[in-house]
């Protein structure tokens, strides 16, 4: 089975903005003096539209949905909280912690994706939501799908139990640990802070609390290669937030976003072994409080023939 997707789903946002309920517990999101909410969304639309046209430049195969008008969902562009498409044959469907963020699972995606993909299983564990607890799909997860572990920072949208619930399901080792921004707020989702392939891997150790530095390490370490140790200050600018994706050819790419790369050093940067694809998205980084990984559900399971 494939370790690498080659397939992603993306969302073409429709009311893109600020979202106040998700902004008390992430830290990235940032209001800024564009109080239009139609240019706002405008903006985003054609950093999304170019993001897609340079993917598609190197033969990647992106399948975009439209958002919908109604319900209006401003964080729709993220929709690797809510679905993970394994390839197993496996599709999860997350509980997320914000109301407004809720609408953004949908059926007719889900359909659509099972005509298209060998999807014989599908995982919905959004009735977590009536407890309180949420896990944000691979914002919450980064899975290791060589060694099959499963990293996981523990924070109001990523709960424990659920996690080890969908370990369970897939079969996964999960490994939770704590990580804090230097305020002391909980880093919300891990794949802000580290990202995982047999090709390139990265991490922001002094993020996470001391005494679960050596789990993380140690169970990073199994990848085939030694991950590139990233500063806060390089997580705080979207370093951490990258997806290793192959083109129709086999082909490997790391993408990012530009400000992510930017804040890489020169030696870092030597670090990483494959071609990079660099998408420029500042007003989604900044009002939204995702990056470029955030935007990508990857589609592991193989198409229908």
């Amino acid at each position: 089975m494939p370790l690498t997707a080659s397939t992603i789903m993306m969302i073409r946002p429709n009311a893109f903005g600020f979202n106040d309920e998700t902004a008390t517990s992430n830290a990235f999101q940032q209001r800024t003096i564009l109080i239009d909410n139609r240019y706002v969304t405008d903006l985003a639309l054609k950093e999304f539209d170019l993001s897609v046209n340079i993917l598609m430049h190197h033969n990647i195969e992106v399948l975009v949905f439209d958002d919908t008008s109604e319900p209006q969902t401003p964080d729709a562009v993220f929709p690797n909280n809510w679905i993970s498409v394994h390839a197993d044959g496996t599709m999860i469907l997350y509980p997320m912690m914000a109301m407004n963020r809720r609408s953004e699972r949908r059926k007719d995606i889900v359909e659509s994706l099972q005509s298209k993909f060998c999807i014989h299983t599908i995982h919905d564990l959004a009735h977590h939501e009536t407890e309180g607890r949420f896990l944000e799909g691979t914002g919450s997860i980064v899975f290791d799908h060589q060694q099959k572990i499963a990293f996981a920072a523990i924070s109001e949208r990523t709960h424990a139990m659920v996690f080890r619930e969908c370990c369970e399901l897939l079969g996964y080792q999960p490994i939770t640990f704590r990580a804090f921004h230097e305020h002391g707020l909980p880093v919300y989702h891990t794949n802000v802070l580290m990202h995982v392939n047999p090709l390139v891997s990265a991490l922001c150790i002094d993020m996470i609390f001391e005494d679960d530095r050596s789990l993380v390490m140690d169970a990073l370490i199994q990848n085939t290669q030694k991950p590139i140790i990233l500063s806060a200050q390089q997580v705080n600018n979207f370093a951490g937030n990258m997806l290793v994706i192959l083109n129709s050819q086999g082909t490997p790419f790391l993408i990012g976003s530009k400000r992510g790369f930017d804040s890489l050093t020169k030696e870092q940067m030597r670090q990483i072994p494959i071609d990079s694809i660099q998408l420029d998205i500042p007003t989604i980084e900044t009002i939204g409080g995702g990056s470029a990984r955030c935007m990508m559900a990857e589609i592991h399971s193989s198409p229908i023939i």
